[in-house]
């Protein structure tokens, strides 16, 4: 079996039946992240496993401490077969590094995880924050408004997405660059 389609049975088993909408927007966050393989080579399949797995965490079967991606991460590194990479992925993705600070979690998330490529973050970033809650493809000004407005400004999600946004519209803006230098279509 290959590392996406591992990804995805793996993320379907745990997320299509307890959380449909949550697997609906993985499928499409994958899709998001296949669409920018033309600036990735041979790192596609990696970033398309990693995005299809990104919020796995959020199972019921694995949270535990109620963040989702160091949960996702940590389930992934116990596995022992997943690429060290995607759990990498997985566990800092769409600058999740601000969100286990207003959780009290940075030093666990940073001390277990080291960072990955900037340019896979990036694009990670891009697929997640370009995808809605449904799986439909959106603008990123539509999802962070959408998440504001889901979780509420003074939540901890509100806070740390408010927070997180210039450096979701910067990642936005290095994924765009490679997109027209790679001849390809702008992200959004």
């Amino acid at each position: 079996m290959g590392l996406t389609e591992w990804a995805y049975s793996l993320s379907e088993s745990l997320l299509s039946e307890p959380l449909p909408r949550r697997w609906a927007h993985s499928l499409g966050v994958a899709h998001r992240a296949r669409s920018l393989s033309s600036i990735l080579g041979k790192e596609a399949e990696l970033l398309e496993a990693a995005a299809v797995l990104h919020d796995i965490g959020y199972s019921p079967f694995l949270a535990t401490t109620g963040f989702h991606p160091l949960d996702g991460a940590r389930f992934l590194r116990d596995q022992e077969v997943a690429d060290d990479r995607v759990v990498r992925l997985v566990a800092h993705h769409s600058c999740a590094l601000l969100e286990a600070e207003e959780r009290g979690l940075r030093h666990a998330l940073e001390t277990e995880f080291a960072l990955e490529r900037p340019e896979l973050v990036d694009a990670l970033i891009v697929s997640d924050m370009t995808t809605t809650p449904d799986g439909e493809h959106t603008t990123l000004a539509a999802r962070l408004d959408e998440i504001v407005q889901r979780y509420g400004p003074d939540t901890i999600v509100g806070r740390f997405i408010q927070r997180a946004a210039p450096e979701i519209h910067a990642a936005n803006e290095r994924v765009e660059q490679r997109m027209a230098a790679a001849g390809g279509a702008q992200p959004m």
